[in-house]
Parts: structure tokens; C-alpha cells; sequence
């Protein structure tokens, strides 16, 4: 019985093992049928993805070729660069400065030391471009004379002590000198930079003029008496009269600050004791004159008639800055460029204006602290809402402390929020000036921008802390002060 049974069930088991061979055998037509549409879609998607970057990079490739191939607007670009040094013919409206400088300093030229020069006035105005085009005529005819002169220049905005800038003017002496600097920027006393700056002067150079561009932004350490562009001054200077250097100096510093040998030690003073050259604002029509020199960095006809004035419009309404009007001119024509124009015009003028404008106050605003930005800040937000443009110090102080108490900031009193102001007028971004409305309302203090103060907000609001308070808010509160003084 159990053997009768068994066989059925084994016949069973047969015809499952048959049902779930079939089902396999179609299961597995079925996966490979699948597998193989997958793999057909899986190839296609590949074979389209591939296509496309074919076709993005052909395109790239094409557009690259294609820009390659055009003749742009610009010709010389570095007529368009205002820190490139032009020729004499090119250097307009500073026949007198260009004069004077030339004067004193080709003293180079024979075996006597230079003067010291101090030349001052607004940004943009000539100062830098005179000084290097000069240093360079007097370097070229002193190789004629077997005098090995040397310019060595630098920039002082970014030098934040004074053993940073004895090290980068050695480094630059190094490099007029093609010679190695042989001490360490970092990890070795100051005395020992001024003494390799010394060794490669005296062993390379017969004349040297040393050219401290922006030397008041030099401040150095707080808890120094005397800021570091004084120590500086007075420690090059002393260095050419007790032979320290052997080789004939001249120390010529540059600033936009009219006011800063005021804050030059009684020391350095008396040895530094320089020549002034006093540069003024350029004017609209020096402006024009300036651009009309170096239109020709654009192939001939790509300038509208419109687009030299209206920039050197534009830059004399910033203190006559030539380098914002060349900045202007330039921008401009890469933004005609990028357009595909095939001239630069008005629109892209005003484009630029907006541009630059935003890239300067960037810039400035970029390395300024914090209390720096708040005073800044609520002093553009009172001038941006008074028809004249112009900020009473006692207006903007009151905003400036609602700007502190909203972020939970320090609070300085309202004579250094009036100082910190001051401050800023180095950058050329204010100016101001002591106003009185009548003997009973006493005298105060209206700072005025160079920029539109809307562009000054709208820059100053990328600090996070800045932005915690609405611009709604902050204007809410500028037109209560105003109302108030009415």
C-alpha cells in the first residue's frame, strides 16, 4: 500500500518538476527578454548621453573657435590698465606736477642724493603714474650713464605692520636687483629685514628711489605711539644721512590723505622733510582729454560718440578720478563685447557705471571692520533719504545706535563713531565738512559720498550681521531722526 502509493506520488512530483522546468524555461525567456530590453535601453540611454556630450563639447569647441575668430573691440588692452605706466604723450593735464617731480628727482641723474617728495591729493588724480613715469625715463638714460638706479615700489594698503613692509620692500629690491633675499619673511626681528634691505641696496644700486604708495593705510599696531608709516619714514630717511645706505636715496610718499604728515612723529618729520607736490582733481574736460588719449586701445570706429563724455562725466562727479573714468571706458567695452555689439554706446556706459561703482565699494568695504561698516552704514542710510546727499554726524550717530542695540554690537560714543567716519574718508568713499545753520544751531559735521550711498548699502548688506535688520526698518528710523530735526 505504501508502494502504491508512492507512485503516484512520484508521477506527481514528475509533472511538477515538468510545470516548474516550463515556468523556469519561461521565467528565464522572460529575464532574458527583459535583461536584453534593459540592456537595449540601457545601450540607447548611453548611446544618447554620449550624443549630447558630443554635441555640448562640439558646441563649447564651436563657440570657442568662434570667439577666437572674432576681432573683439579692443585692441591694447593696457592702455585700459590705469596702473600701466603710458608714454609722455599720453599724460595730460599734470604739466606742472610732472615738472616739478621731474626736477627733483633727476638729481638721480648726476652723483647727489634726490629730495624726499610728498605727493598728495585725491585717488585717480596722477600721483602714482607721474612718479613711475618719471622713475622710468631716469632709469633708462642712467643705464645710458653706466648708474645703476633703482625704483622700489610698493603699495601699502595691504601691509598690515611695519616688519611686513620692510620685508616686501626688501623683496622688491631683491627683485631690481635680481639677487636672492636671504632672510626668512616670518621668525626674524625687523632690525634684521632693514639690515638685508640695506646689504642688497648698498651691493646693487648707486641711486634708489624708494616709492611708498598709500603709506597712510600703513597703520600698524594700535598699541604703538606713532603709527608704522611714521616709523618707516623716519628709519629710511635717517638711513640715507648716517650711511647705513651707501647708495644716493629718495623716499617719495603717496597719499590721498592731505592731513597725514600731521600724524608723522616730530622725529621723522625732521629727517624725512620732504617736498610737496599737490595734485588736484581732474576735471570733466581733462577727463575727456585723458580717454581721448588712449581711445585708440579700440579699433578705429567702435567708440560712440556719447561714450567718452559721458564717462568722463561720470568720473567727475567722484573727485575727477581718472582711473574710475578709464575703468569706465573699459567695462564698458567688455560689456559691449560679451553682447556681441559691434560698438560700444551709451547703455553700456551706464551698465559700467553701475559695475564699478559696486566693484570699488566692494573692495573697500571688503577690509574694513565691523564697527567700520556700522558707522558706514548708518551714515549712506541717512544721505540716501536727505535731498542733498549730505548726512549730519548727529543724524547718522543716532541710526548708527540703533543699528548697534538691533545686532547686540559694542557702542562706541558719538566722538569716535565721528572718528571712525574721518577714517574712512582715506578711501575716498566721504568727505566732510563743518557746517553751521546760524550762530544759535552751533557747528556740526555733514559727511558727503563719492558713490551713490544706495550702492554703499546694497554692498554693505552682504555682512551677515549687517542684514539681520531690514532695510525697511533702518528707514523707518532715518525719517523719525530727520522729522525730528525739522
Amino acid at each position: 500500500m505504501g508502494t502504491e502509493d508512492a507512485e503516484p506520488a512520484q508521477s506527481n512530483l514528475g509533472a511538477l518538476e515538468e510545470k516548474e522546468s516550463a515556468q523556469f524555461e519561461l521565467s528565464s525567456e522572460v529575464t532574458s527578454s527583459t535583461s536584453s530590453s534593459d540592456q537595449i535601453d540601457s545601450t540607447t540611454s548611453e548611446d544618447i548621453t554620449n550624443e549630447k556630450s558630443e554635441t555640448a563639447s562640439q558646441s563649447i569647441e564651436e563657440m570657442l573657435l568662434e570667439f577666437d575668430e572674432q576681432d573683439g573691440l579692443i585692441r591694447d588692452r593696457s592702455l585700459l590698465d590705469p596702473n600701466n605706466v603710458v608714454k609722455e604723450d599720453r599724460i595730460v593735464g599734470r604739466d606742472k606736477q610732472l615738472r616739478e617731480v621731474t626736477k627733483m628727482l633727476r638729481v638721480a641723474l648726476g652723483d647727489n642724493r634726490p629730495p624726499n617728495l610728498f605727493l598728495y591729493g585725491p585717488s585717480g588724480t596722477g600721483k602714482s603714474l607721474i612718479t613711475k613715469a618719471v622713475c622710468k625715463n631716469i632709469g633708462s638714460t642712467c643705464d645710458t650713464r653706466n648708474i645703476r638706479f633703482g625704483t622700489i615700489e610698493v603699495n601699502c594698503q595691504d601691509l598690515d605692520t611695519l616688519g611686513v613692509a620692510v620685508y616686501e620692500l626688501t623683496q622688491q629690491a631683491a627683485d631690481a636687483a635680481a639677487v636672492e633675499v636671504e632672510v626668512p619673511k616670518h621668525g626674524v626681528a625687523t632690525k634684521e629685514k632693514w639690515n638685508e634691505l640695506y646689504r642688497i641696496v648698498n651691493e646693487n644700486f648707486d641711486a634708489v628711489v624708494f616709492v611708498l604708495d598709500e603709506l597712510d593705510m600703513l597703520i600698524g599696531r594700535r598699541d604703538k605711539q606713532t603709527p608704522a608709516f611714521s616709523r618707516l619714514l623716519y628709519q629710511l630717511s635717517r638711513a640715507g644721512t648716517n650711511n647705513e645706505l651707501t647708495a644716493f636715496i629718495s623716499v617719495v610718499a603717496i597719499s590721498n590723505d592731505t592731513k597725514m604728515m600731521a600724524s608723522v612723529g616730530s622725529r621723522a618729520r625732521s629727517s624725512f622733510t620732504p617736498e610737496d607736490v599737490h595734485f588736484d582733481d581732474y576735471d570733466a574736460n581733462q577727463l575727456q582729454a585723458i580717454l581721448r588719449r588712449r581711445q585708440d586701445a579700440f579699433h578705429e570706429g567702435v567708440l560712440a560718440d556719447d561714450v567718452i563724455p559721458l564717462a568722463a562725466a561720470f568720473a567727475a562727479q567722484t573727485h575727477g578720478d581718472a582711473r574710475k573714468a578709464i575703468d569706465l571706458v573699459r567695462v564698458a567695452g567688455e560689456l559691449a563685447e560679451r553682447e556681441g555689439d559691434d560698438q560700444v554706446r551709451e547703455k553700456h556706459v551706464r551698465e559700467a557705471q553701475d559695475k564699478v561703482e559696486q566693484n570699488r565699494v566692494l573692495e573697500v568695504v571688503r577690509g574694513i571692520s565691523t564697527q567700520k561698516k556700522l558707522c558706514l552704514y548708518a551714515t549712506a542710510a541717512v544721505a540716501a533719504q536727505v535731498d542733498n546727499g549730505a548726512a549730519r554726524s548727529s543724524t547718522g550717530y543716532r541710526v548708527y545706535q540703533f543699528l548697534t542695540d538691533s545686532i547686540g554690537a559694542d557702542q562706541y560714543h558719538q566722538e569716535t563713531y565721528v572718528n571712525k567716519m574721518k577714517e574712512l574718508t582715506t578711501y575716498s568713499l566721504v568727505d566732510f565738512e563743518r557746517r553751521s545753520h546760524g550762530p544759535s544751531s552751533g557747528m556740526f559735521l555733514e559727511f558727503q559720498f563719492g558713490e551713490r550711498p544706495e550702492t554703499i548699502l546694497e554692498t554693505l548688506r552682504e555682512d551677515s550681521r549687517i542684514e539681520m535688520v531690514t532695510p525697511e526698518e533702518v528707514k523707518s528710523v532715518v525719517k523719525a531722526q530727520i522729522r525730528s530735526k525739522t
